[in-house]
Parts: C-alpha cells; structure tokens; sequence
C-alpha cells in the first residue's frame, strides 16, 4: 500500500476516535439503583472525581463519580438526596470546576466546594485555580527553624510551635478545643488563618465567627464551613477545600496558620463513602482508604520552598470518650509533628485551657527554641509532673515534707506552675513574654 495514502488513513482514524472520545463520555445514562446515599448508573461513561447531574422531581441533583463496577457508576449527591426517580437521566458535566481564589476571600465564610455562604456577595477580583494541587518534593521545602507566636502562653512557653509544623489537638468533645482555637486565631503572628469547621454543629459555626473569633481575627482569617448535616461528600471537600486555600496564600509568601476542626470528622465522611460503595471495613469499622487519605491531607502543609511562605496547621482530633487508642487518634500520632492532648479532668476542675502538658508533646521545639529557653522548659515539666506522679499521696496527707525535697520545691511551686499554664480566653501573651516568665518561674525550681 502507498505510505502516502496510509499515513493519510491513520490520520482520518485518530482524528475520528478524536471525535467519538468526547460523544461517549457526554452521552446520558440513566438511574437504576438507589442505596442509602448511593446512586448507582448505567448508559453513561465519566471518571471518578468527575461530577454527574440528574433529573429530579424538584430540579438538577449534582453528584459526584466516586467508583464504577463495569458498566455501572456509582454517584453520591454533593447536596439532600430528594425528588429522585427511577430511571432518571444522569449527565456527565466533566470535571469539578476550579477553586475561586484572591485576598477578597479574607473576611468571608464559604461552604465546602468555595461558594460563598455569609450574603456578601461572590469573591471580588479572584482568580481560578485547580481544586488538586501537586504534591511537593519534600527535599525542596525549607527546614523548620523559627517559631510561630500563637498567643497561648503554655504553647508558646511549654509546647513551641514552629513555623511549617503540623501539631495535632486532641480531645473529647466539650473540653475547649473551639475556644483554644479562638485563642489562637486572635493571638497568632501569622500573616493569614485559613479555618476549617467541619461536621461540627451547626450552632457553633455562627458563635464561632462572631464570638471566638471576633471581628479582628475575622479580617484575615478565611472559614469554611461544612456542619454535620451536610453530605459526606461535602465534608470531605471542605478539608480538601481548606488546606487548598492555605497552599494558595502559602505560594504568595504568606506565613498561614491552617485550623482544621476535625480530623475525625475526614476520616468518618471516608468512611461513609468507601462502606457505600462496597469497601471492606479494617480496624474498627474504617476502610483502608481512611489511613490512606490522612498523610495525604497532612503532608500538603508545612514550610515551603524558595520565596514561599508556610503552612502552620493544627488538627483536631477527636478522642471517642477519651480514648487515646482511638484508631484514627494513633494513625494522626504518627503522621503529625507532635499533639497537645485537652484533659477532661483539667476542665472539670477549671483549669483552662486544659492543656495536659506531661501527655503533650512538640517534635520541633528544640529546633526553634534557644537552649536556655528549653532548658527552663525541662525543669517545668519536670517539676509539675514530680508533683502529678504524687498528688494523690499529698492529697490524703500520706506525705511527710522532708522525705523528698524535689517533691517539697514541687508543692511550693504548684500554685505558681498551675497559674502560669492558666490563661484567659480573651488574653493574648507575644513570645517573648510568654519566654520571660517561663524563666522567672524556671529560677525558682
């Protein structure tokens, strides 16, 4: 055959499978099956990711693509499931649409997939960028080095955080995990607060903004909000949404303090949606794919390279009645660059925050902090927990002072130790402060 004429042949082919490839994955399907939050298609092709609509009794359902099984896809609704039909038609609309971008989205509250929430109107002068983000090589980020100023005085003086760290906040519920953050919000150095509400009440949302995070924390903190009563999906993508807007204003050079609420509340909307499409259960009711996606979302924060700034993130972690074993609370451990543990038993007793600091733990404070300053924060601890190991033998009197004088130094200096880690909710500490009267009470152990 003439080369000529069979170069021109395959050209036709290649420009015909051109043409048939965009036919077959726009072509509309049908709804043949409804399970739970589950919907399952025939008669239509779109990847997973990609986002589906389909006809109801009430108008257009958005769904996502979130597996297949053959010809069949499995959907799940981003919104309520409602008005649906048998046979209804379902079509492919493609890819998610990008993630509007810009320093007008400081000040505002968005939902999940980046709409604005507050009535203020759509983002001024924004920009699209991709909902996924590429992962960075991790021999490019630069090294933990300087400290970020959070405003707590026994973090900044007992728990240091560095700039680009990832630090995990775990506690039961009603310990004052919402109010720590408020702290934090008000009284961090950092540039931009990037703060993620997720499967939380949706009462909090409002008293969040207007009363722990106040109009000043307000004006450079961006929310995103996903209550518990939204789908698992959009639960999903407000952690996804959240740590994305952080990476954006990381690569402007900001120095973003990232506050996600919750880490559990990811892992569970996983999990509800790998069980529906037919992913066994591992440890403890959660798929594989949970344990999966956590290092995923965590590893994306952090310091990054050149002229970037960072992406300080803390993480909450609930603890399933206090359970420190809880499986997701031990994966998150591992993953993260230390935990501050909230205890119970300090906030029933008044003690706030309730910050435990012989159970917490900072992997970079030797790396930020001066040896004078680290010094004094051994000598703290060491002290207060001389005193915890004992407390029940001073308690019923069982102690004789004199038997041990690192334990009588303990005792004296109990009052003063436990009115140092105390702080106001609205009070807010720099630092050095924090530092100078970490080494007032360090002189007298």
């Amino acid at each position: 055959m003439n080369p000529q004429r069979t170069k021109k042949l395959k050209s036709k082919l290649d420009q015909l499978c051109h043409q048939v490839t965009p036919f077959r994955a726009v072509a509309s399907g049908q709804l043949v099956r409804v399970v739970g939050l589950t919907l399952e298609a025939s008669g239509c092709r779109a990847p997973v990711g990609s986002l589906c609509s389909i006809e109801t009794m009430d108008g257009e359902l958005v769904a996502e693509v979130i597996g297949f099984d053959g010809e069949l896809l499995y959907l799940m609704p981003i919104d309520e499931l409602r008005g649906v039909l048998p046979g209804a038609r379902v079509v492919p609309l493609g890819e998610k649409s990008g993630l509007n971008v810009g320093m007008s989205l400081l000040g505002r509250v968005l939902d999940g997939s980046g709409q604005p929430i507050d009535g203020l109107g759509g983002i001024q002068n924004s920009e699209s960028v991709s909902t996924h983000s590429v992962a960075m090589n991790p021999l490019s980020r630069r090294p933990i080095s300087e400290p970020l100023d959070v405003g707590v005085r026994a973090i900044n003086a007992m728990l240091t955080v560095g700039k680009g760290q990832r630090m995990g906040l775990f506690a039961g519920s009603g310990v004052g995990k919402s109010v720590l953050l408020g702290m934090m919000t008000r009284g961090t150095t950092a540039d931009v607060i990037v703060v993620g509400l997720v499967g939380e009440r949706g009462r909090e949302v409002k008293e969040f903004i207007e009363e722990i995070l106040g109009p000043e924390g307000r004006k450079r903190s961006v929310v995103v909000a996903a209550p518990a009563d939204t789908s698992p999906l959009m639960r999903l993508r407000a952690c996804e949404t959240s740590t994305r807007l952080a990476e954006y204003f990381r690569d402007l050079g900001y120095s973003v303090l990232l506050l996600m609420d919750s880490l559990t509340r990811y892992a569970q909307a996983q999990r509800e949606i790998a069980l529906a499409v037919g992913e066994p259960p591992a440890t403890k009711g959660y798929p594989p794919s949970v344990f999966a996606k956590l290092p995923r979302l965590v590893e994306r924060a952090g310091n990054g390279g050149g002229e970037q700034g960072s992406i300080t993130a803390f993480y909450t972690v609930l603890t399933e009645g206090d359970d420190q074993q809880d499986p997701i609370a031990d994966a998150s451990r591992a993953i993260l660059d230390g935990h501050i543990v909230l205890s119970r038993a300090l906030a029933e007793s008044g003690h706030y925050p309730a910050i435990d600091v012989e159970a917490s733990i900072s992997r970079v404070a030797p790396m930020v902090v001066s040896e004078d300053h680290l010094n004094n924060m051994r000598k703290v601890k060491q002290m207060y927990a001389h005193y915890q190991q004992n407390r029940d033998l001073v308690s019923i009197g069982a102690y004789n002072q004199g038997s041990d004088p690192i334990l009588d130094n303990a005792i004296r200096l109990q009052p003063a130790t436990n009115a140092f880690l105390q702080q106001g909710m609205k009070d807010s500490l720099s630092f050095e402060e924090c530092a100078t009267m970490l080494s007032q009470l360090a002189a007298q152990c």
